[in-house]
């Protein structure tokens, strides 16, 4: 079971969803299908006419803006924006190597948090495929700030995620969550988890050009003391398990799952992937592993969520 356990996956079949870009307001799809062994998360877009752009690796080289999300230029003067809840949900769930497909600039945003994608996977199972899964083993700290917002990378026998948010909300205020990464963990604790905005700032963002498509729908929405969706909060401490959420998914574009502590405080999109550029700026930083040599490397995949079957060998991909 350990060798099993140890190896890569991919998930059990092609899955699409339909709804709206955020930012962009504009309709899209996205699909998410099988992919080798080795290849990782990669994304493309295709156009009316039959076009297509990509497939590029989802990298945070490829990153080439992060204001209120991260956007992945795929060349060609072509970019997908709002890739980390999707990328949040595959990497949370243990997922190695997948093709994204979409036919717009932006991923849906759909309930404004991973859930659906999650749920999707959850559906068409996992395969393990036949390569041992590598990850990025954390050799020493590295650190970056701007202003007082941090955000660390640092050794760590496990997979912890410990985020710090401090908002002058009354609805938010100073919310901390540690978190020790499992795939039933995160589909339980993390990926229903929606994203926020502020009513004060929504005239200001939409003259820039963003939160076109955001509405009560896909985002918790804050005015002065009080939340204005009708069904509150789906979790009590739902902010800094957003943004747990994103960090998840912005940390997955280093390419490979990352072995180690992540510390934020007060930290968003920029920091993440500023501090994957801190990381790879010195392979003293870091060493390339694989499970098998890990203590606890593939353990946490043994704790998968209830009903999200796991099968063996999908030959065809790897």
């Amino acid at each position: 079971m350990q060798n099993l356990l140890a190896r890569q996956r991919t998930v059990g079949g092609v899955l699409e969803f339909s709804g709206f870009g955020v930012h962009s307001g504009q309709p899209v799809t996205l699909t998410i299908a099988p992919a080798p062994a080795d290849s990782g998360f990669k994304i493309q877009r295709i156009f009316e006419d039959g076009n297509i752009v990509g497939p590029v690796p989802v990298h945070f080289a490829r990153v080439t803006r992060t204001t209120l999300c991260t956007t992945i230029d795929l060349g060609d003067s072509v970019s997908v924006a709002t890739v980390e809840h999707v990328i949040s949900a595959l990497a949370g769930l243990g997922v190695d190597n997948a093709l994204l497909t979409v036919n717009g600039p932006e991923c849906p945003i759909i309930d404004g948090s991973a859930a659906p994608f999650a749920e999707g996977i959850m559906r068409a199972g996992l395969e393990i495929q036949g390569k041992s899964r590598r990850y990025i083993k954390i050799m020493r700290q590295v650190l970056v700030r701007n202003n007082e917002a941090s955000a660390a990378l640092e050794p760590y026998n496990g997979r912890l995620l410990d985020l710090e948010i401090d908002f002058d909300s009354k609805v938010i205020g100073r919310q901390r969550m540690i978190f020790d990464w499992t795939p039933r963990k995160y589909f339980m604790d993390v990926a229903r988890a929606r994203t926020f905005g502020f009513v004060r700032d929504a005239k200001i963002l939409r003259q820039a050009g963003y939160a076109l498509g955001s509405s009560l729908d896909n985002s918790i929405t804050v005015h002065e003391d009080k939340i204005l969706n009708p069904g509150g909060l789906r979790y009590e401490d739902e902010f800094v398990r957003h943004k747990l959420l994103d960090a998840i998914g912005d940390l997955a574009l280093c390419g490979l799952p990352i072995y180690g502590r992540f510390r934020s405080y007060k930290g968003g999109h920029a920091l993440n992937a500023l501090v994957l550029h801190g990381l790879f700026a010195s392979e003293a930083n870091y060493q390339v592993v694989n499970a098998e040599d890990l203590p606890l490397g593939y353990d946490a995949l043994n704790d998968m969520p209830e009903g999200l079957e796991v099968r063996p060998y999908l030959r065809s991909v790897g």
